[in-house]
């Protein structure tokens, strides 16, 4: 097992989830190197006891288990297979884990170049945004080998509160496929049903009250939907990696030749409200698009 003396933790990517995930790794008593493109984002960390390292190289010749939570796919190609990255440079018997909502196949090209070097990689994406992240509440979709997810499962323990074993490699990320087709069609419904509230006259957080508990009920509706009524946008998940999401979806439901009306109507209107500049903005800004029209 991954003892918490021996063990350093590599974490590179430190945005509006990563943050808080290697903050508790920190906090759990683990040695903790980190890089993100921006140092000052991770300027709490290195505060707390936190190091630094220079480049995601640097990441993995100290590290013994290295976590990436990064942007797009190309920013995990970049960080896994780039002259400084953690393919040619990780340990090997290291552990590799990607957070990185990213495609399916992209998570068995690296499992597989990983494997020919004697390092173990895993794709475990994650839901719950800002708040699951800072309360240690996200759930965790796993791919990979039984024996390396046995050994890493304790850490992912420290970030979540529902970690699932979904298969071997890439079925992490196609467990998240299915999480963002579910919630790109609720978060329609979250909207209208706001938007409809206010439209009749209601106040819509004595709504929520009602149908927040009922059959209704869903984490946007309940997390979501008091930052559409209070005019809060900020992102605790941009829009423009939601999108990112959506087209990876929309990509592998083709390529099983499978229609997705609902996710599709879901990407063309956040796709229209990033083009009225809310890319950067959080997912419950799509509650704009009516005030908008």
């Amino acid at each position: 097992m991954l003892s918490k003396e021996d063990t350093v933790i590599g974490f590179i990517g430190t945005g509006v989830m990563g943050k808080s995930m290697a903050g508790h790794l920190l906090e759990a008593g683990y040695q903790l190197t980190i890089y993100t493109r921006t140092k000052d984002k991770a300027a709490d960390l290195l505060e707390k006891g936190a190091v630094w390292s220079e480049s995601p190289r640097d990441v993995a010749q100290k590290a013994d288990v290295v976590f990436t939570i990064v942007g797009y796919p190309s920013d995990v190609k970049e960080v896994y297979f780039g002259e400084n990255g953690l393919i040619a440079h990780a340990k090997p018997g290291s552990y590799l884990i990607d957070m990185t909502t990213s495609t399916p196949s992209l998570a068995k090209e690296i499992y597989e170049k990983a494997k020919e070097k004697g390092i173990h990689a895993i794709d475990a994406p994650v839901s719950g945004g800002d708040i699951g992240a800072r309360e240690a509440r996200l759930a965790v979709m796993v791919g990979c080998d039984d024996e390396a997810f046995l050994q890493v499962e304790p850490l992912l323990n420290i970030l979540g509160t529902n970690i699932v074993h979904q298969g071997e490699a890439g079925a992490g990320q196609h467990t998240k496929m299915c999480n963002q087709i579910a919630i790109a069609s609720n978060m329609i419904g979250v909207c209208e049903a706001i938007i409809y509230a206010e439209n009749s006259g209601l106040d819509p957080e004595t709504v929520l009250k009602s149908i927040s508990t009922g059959a209704a009920g869903s984490w946007s509706l309940s997390n979501l939907a008091p930052r559409m009524i209070d005019g809060n946008f900020e992102p605790g998940f941009f829009i423009k990696h939601f999108i990112k999401d959506m087209k990876i979806a929309l990509d592998e439901a083709k390529r099983m030749d499978m229609q997705v009306p609902g996710l599709s109507l879901a990407l063309s209107l956040y796709e229209q409200i990033a083009e009225n500049g809310e890319e950067n903005s959080g997912t419950q800004a799509l509650y704009k698009y009516w005030k908008q029209s």
